[in-house]
């Protein structure tokens, strides 16, 4: 300005305030027309200063914004953008040697201070002289003074970067630029609060002016978060606090997904730097530390936060469909970095209930407030929802807790939960029960470490830790109890489904739910399960993982099963016919009463023994074998849960018919036919029961054939049989006359089971064994049985009850963790394969046919084969016998009848 020009501001500032307000309607618009026309920085400064402390006093407040706001503010943000891109501009030249840039910097921050608070002058003025304020009337100024003060921040938190490592120059003046702005934000909160907003007026700018200060402000949160964390939640609490006082008239306005997104994110910083600060607490092991109360102001910083987004959910639920992926996120990524997630961080058990105590809790009625929010339901329940691994054990722990609150919904909410969706205009969702089973499944490194949870605390006792698989069963449990009628058919489907799973443990889990239903519900519908699934079991044609679970629930349910419902089912499948066998092999006649149990056995025992004699009249077919097998089966379980019951008439033709059998395998026959090796593990365990009174030269035979059959390697299921068998001869006092004859090759198939490498086969060995050693009158057989001294470790290891491997806690965590990572892949395989299959008809499943006709093609072969090479190892022995040559002939003339046969 020129010098024509200062002399006059020189003179006002001399001015009383008389004189200014007398003066204001000549002076003003000379001023503005000085401010606008200037081109010196400090010229500017000063102009403005003048008229905000000398003549704004003065001016009309509902005319503030036509006559002072819309004229000065944008360009003092224009004077405040240029000093700013200056000031980055020169920061790179800034060095201890460089004193004209130290002076131009300084100098020009100083400045942008004085800007500050000139801005700061007119928040005041407006507080101070308005107790109600219309946005309308000063919206130049929030707008103006919320990009100054963002801008700020930004130069304030980027300041090592742009001053290059010389910030210690100019650290005094930022310090005070930081304090300026801080100040004129606070000044400006104010004023906001002071915001009336009628919602009965539709002022489409006073909503928009409002709705650009929120989204403002959440910029700048975005900005102090790391800087300064009271103020950043300070800023936080007048955002929803503006937010819920004006939601009438903004709710459609505001960007609800970035405030949930920003308000989640913050909740995660926060929570993981609260949780490094309780792992560095477990480090030093020291409480009375900075870093215990860092821990603690950054817990309640969480809680905060915490309750924030809870406030704002409530109020805002129907503009939140577009969040709810968010917030799911937001509940699986906290709960993978806390105990007992595999993957949370290492702390105190003080400090693990703390956190839980103070912002956990916060947390939990957040899944309250989403329950009856259809969004949330779909994002959850998702049937396309993929998770990584640390985020399955977190989302299992969501849906129990949502089972938890289901009860307390109404219906239509428990219902919305428990259907399935498959409708075209929504993404396809599961129902509750089937994501929980299905989440349950993807826990595989939780259930086998196992982790630990807390129980419920019930009156009078105190919380104790129970494994996944219990915590989920229980709360299951309690959910089924509380299952509104109508939705009994998604309940039984679910069950139905998860009992046919491939993966054994949820398919247990579904069986103990299962068990509780028939136990909480009435006779009549326990005896109705156990007739679906009976049926069920009649209509499988083969064998198939299916089967063997339907199996299992079948032969626990009917314990269930009151005596008069018992007694109908029996009338049903009665067991004096033979088709009800494939029935009667999978239950226990211990559920029965002691009358009932002595007739039911003695009828299978009957049916059983005559279909043997059977078969062994007739053809003795391969074909035929699956049908005896069947039959062997349901001999077994009678022995198995009711031998008592059986008459000396009964057990005698039991045990004529299994030597009968006996006598037609051989080793050939049982290495090449798959259907022969099931009949072998059933005869074994089956002989074994009548050890006793078994002819001794049946017995030289079974166990010259295991030590054989062993050699072969045969399949578990066979070798398991083998040890049912051998542990038997426990409790028989052989004679001396054939103990030559049985105790060598005992010795030896002891010796080869023991040093199975199998863990499952190990461990029956070492059961089998312990059980044949404690019981026998022959010691000297048992150290034969030890042929190594690797064998030698494992079976004092077994019997002292001590591991064979050393790990620590953390190592096996690790392990798991990455099995889990390796398994789940496959585990993902077998479900997409499962799907392929209706869980509602068995029949429609894969079954494993157990003697195809391409197999029993080969098998024969092999015999033939094998025959061949043994009559030549004769011919190397003995003569030939006369007869050999004309049936060698005969045969020869049958291969070339085949021959042309199959050409």
């Amino acid at each position: 300005m020129s010098q024509e020009r200062a002399v006059p501001l020189e003179e006002l500032r001399g001015w009383t305030q008389e004189l200014c307000r007398r003066e204001l309607p000549s002076v003003l618009p000379r001023l503005l027309s000085m401010y606008q026309h200037s081109d010196n920085w400090i010229e500017h400064i000063q102009i403005l200063k003048i008229i905000i402390e000398m003549f704004l006093p003065h001016m009309n407040h509902l005319t503030l914004e036509q006559t002072f706001f819309s004229q000065v503010l944008p360009k003092t943000v224009k004077l405040f953008d240029d000093m700013m891109y200056e000031l980055t501009s020169q920061a790179r030249e800034l060095s201890s040697q460089n004193l004209e840039i130290q002076t131009t910097l300084r100098n020009i921050l100083q400045t942008i201070v004085q800007v500050i608070g000139a801005l700061t002058g007119c928040v005041q003025h407006v507080c101070a002289t308005q107790e109600s304020i219309i946005l309308e009337n000063i919206h130049s100024l929030p707008s103006s003074v919320l990009h100054v003060i963002k801008s700020t921040f930004e130069h304030c938190k980027n300041s090592e970067s742009v001053y290059s490592g010389r910030l210690h120059i100019v650290s005094d003046l930022l310090q005070a630029l930081f304090k300026e702005a801080y100040s004129l934000q606070k000044q400006l909160m104010e004023l906001l609060g002071m915001v009336f907003m009628d919602p009965l007026v539709d002022e489409d700018d006073d909503i928009l002016n409002m709705v650009m200060v929120i989204h403002s402000l959440l910029d700048i949160c975005s900005v102090i978060s790391s800087m300064d964390h009271a103020f950043h939640a300070n800023t936080w609490k007048f955002i929803i606090k503006q937010s819920l006082k004006h939601q009438s008239v903004i709710k459609s306005q505001l960007k609800h997904k970035d405030i949930i997104t920003n308000l989640c994110e913050n909740i995660l910083v926060s929570f993981q730097s609260c949780l490094q600060f309780a792992e560095q607490m477990t480090q030093s092991d020291a409480q009375d530390n900075a870093d215990y109360r860092l821990f603690q102001k950054t817990l309640k910083l969480c809680r905060f936060f915490a309750n924030s987004l809870l406030h704002y959910t409530k109020e805002f639920l129907p503009f939140l469909s577009d969040s709810c992926c968010t917030l799911h996120q937001l509940y699986l990524q906290i709960h993978s970095k806390f105990p007992p997630s595999l993957y949370a961080a290492g702390m105190a058990k003080a400090q693990q209930e703390e956190i839980a105590g103070t912002f956990l809790v916060t947390l939990d009625p957040l899944v309250g407030q989403l329950l009856s929010f259809q969004p949330f339901v779909h994002v959850v329940l998702d049937s396309k929802l993929e998770l990584p691994c640390e985020l399955q054990f977190p989302q299992c722990l969501l849906l129990v807790v949502i089972m938890d609150k289901l009860p307390a919904q109404p219906r239509d909410v428990q219902t919305l939960w428990c259907t399935e969706s498959q409708g075209t205009g929504a993404p396809a969702r599961v129902s509750l029960l089937k994501a929980i089973f299905d989440s349950f499944e993807q826990c595989s490194g939780e259930l086998s470490l196992p982790v630990h949870l807390q129980a419920v605390k019930r009156e009078g006792q105190a919380r104790v830790a129970v494994t996944l698989y219990e915590h989920v069963c229980v709360h299951l449990c309690t959910f089924i109890a509380s299952f509104h009628p109508s939705l009994f058919p998604e309940l039984d489907a679910a069950l139905l489904a998860a009992v046919l799973r491939a993966n054994m443990i949820t398919s247990l889990l579904a069986m103990d739910a299962w068990c509780f239903l028939a136990r909480y519900g009435t006779a009549e519908l326990c005896a109705h399960h156990v007739t679906v699934v009976a049926h069920l079991i009649k209509s499988c044609p083969g064998e198939c993982y299916q089967l063997t679970n339907l199996s299992v629930l079948l032969r626990r349910l009917f314990f269930f099963m009151a005596p008069p419902q018992q007694m109908e089912f029996i009338q049903k499948f009665p067991p004096k016919e033979a088709e009800n066998l494939p029935l009667w092999q999978y239950i226990s006649l211990q559920a029965l009463p002691a009358e009932l149990r002595r007739e039911t056995a003695q009828e299978v025992c009957r049916v059983g023994a005559a279909q043997c004699r059977r078969w062994l009249s007739g053809g003795r077919t391969v074909a035929e074998l699956e049908s005896l097998n069947t039959v062997l089966s349901a001999l077994l379980a009678v022995c198995r849960s009711a031998r008592d019951a059986l008459d000396i008439g009964r057990e005698t033709a039991v045990v004529e018919a299994g030597s009968q059998l006996w006598a037609f395998l051989n080793t050939n026959l049982v290495t090449s036919q798959t259907c022969v090796q099931q009949t072998l593990s059933l005869l074994f365990p089956l002989l074994g029961f009548f050890i006793q009174t078994l002819d001794p030269e049946v017995i030289i035979q079974v166990v010259t054939l295991q030590a054989s059959l062993l050699k072969f390697e045969p399949p578990d299921h066979v070798r398991l049989a083998v040890l049912d068998f051998v542990s038997s001869l426990g409790k028989l006092v052989i004679s001396p006359d054939i103990q030559d004859k049985i105790l060598p090759n005992l010795s030896s198939v002891f010796a080869s089971l023991l040093a199975d490498r199998n863990w499952l086969l190990e461990q029956h060995a070492l059961e089998a064994f312990t059980q044949f050693a404690e019981g026998t009158n022959h010691e000297e057989i048992v150290p034969q049985c030890l042929s190594s001294a690797e064998t030698k470790n494992k079976v004092v290891s077994f019997l002292e009850k001590t591991g064979f491997v050393d790990e620590t806690a953390a190592a096996r965590v690790e392990r798991v963790k990455q099995e889990k990572g390796i398994f789940w892949e496959s585990l993902a395989k077998v479900t997409l394969e499962e799907a392929e299959w209706s869980c509602s008809q068995p029949y429609a499943k894969r079954a494993r046919v157990e003697c195809p006709v391409e197999e029993e093609y080969r098998a024969a072969l092999q015999a033939a084969t094998q025959a061949l090479e043994t009559v030549g190892v004769l011919l190397q022995r003995a003569p030939a016998p006369d007869w050999l040559p004309v049936h060698m002939a005969l045969l020869q003339e049958r291969l070339d009848t085949l021959t042309r046969q199959v050409l």
